[in-house]
């Protein structure tokens, strides 16, 4: 072994490279600089920029990417699993596929898939995988989501029909991991009869009326009507963000407690 591959051996890698810096600021040599990275390496960072190069409409006709870098940012570098639904392009052939790329770049360890109605295959690649799937059947759902396995972040950017989005929504937020992101996109539909939304701003059926059900439930401790039985949804959403066409959820464990029987003594003192 030579005199360099012992020390390196004894002292371990990052005190080689410490002692190297030392080395070279009292030799008076500059410190070597990393160079400066390009093309997509220089975007990589940046969901806007991102979104732009691959020509997803996240970023244009939306402005979508500037929340997902802000909700998303803390996994840039973590190895999981991202679930579009939806993957672009309708039927045309060859069309489609804009955010998995854009996804699979910001995101250089996760696993990317897409789900689409329509046969997307020619989007595939390392890291992208995409299936056949009708998010408006459970068992399909479930069928892709079992091919995954852990779901850590789930995208609904489908048909965008209410009906789906419910649908989507009861059978896949609970295979989301405790931790995990669920996103709702383009909920503009909601108000939109000719896309199976309401006029009305409290009909229970759409999408939004479905999302701003589940800002009640999570505050669910404070309600104080006898023998309320908290769902699954009230239990474990801990925080929703709402922006323009967008929504954004975050699964945990919500049970912090409440004060309510101090607050409300004269209510709790006949129990």
């Amino acid at each position: 072994m030579s005199i360099r591959a012992t020390v390196k051996s004894v002292l371990g890698e990052k005190n080689v490279r410490v002692l190297r810096r030392v080395k070279r600021r009292f030799s008076g040599r500059p410190p070597v600089k990393p160079p400066k990275p390009t093309g997509l390496d220089a975007i990589s960072g940046d969901l806007n920029k991102l979104a732009q190069h691959f020509k997803t409409d996240k970023w244009g006709i939306h402005r979508y990417t500037q929340h997902y870098q802000r909700h998303l940012g803390h996994l840039k570098n973590e190895s999981f699993n991202l679930l579009e639904i939806g993957i672009g392009g309708y039927n045309r052939p060859g069309q489609g596929g804009a955010s998995l790329r854009m996804w699979k770049q910001f995101f250089p360890k996760a696993r990317i898939f897409g789900m689409d109605i329509q046969d997307k295959s020619f989007v595939d690649e390392d890291r992208i995988t995409t299936f056949i799937g009708d998010q408006s059947d459970p068992t399909s759902l479930n069928t892709v989501a079992d091919k995954i396995g852990d779901l850590d972040v789930i995208i609904d950017d489908g048909s965008h029909r209410s009906p789906h989005v419910l649908t989507t929504f009861a059978t896949l937020f609970p295979r989301l991991k405790d931790g995990g992101i669920y996103i709702v996109e383009d909920t503009q539909s909601s108000y939109w009869p000719e896309w199976q939304g309401s006029e009305d701003l409290e009909a229970a059926h759409t999408s939004m009326g479905m999302l701003k059900r589940l800002v009640d439930g999570l505050n669910y401790e404070e309600f104080v009507t006898e023998n309320y039985q908290p769902t699954y949804t009230d239990l474990n959403i801990v925080g929703m963000h709402f922006y323009h066409n967008l929504v954004i959820i975050e699964k945990g464990r919500n049970a912090e407690g409440t004060n309510k029987r101090s607050a409300l003594k004269q209510r709790y003192a006949k129990s």
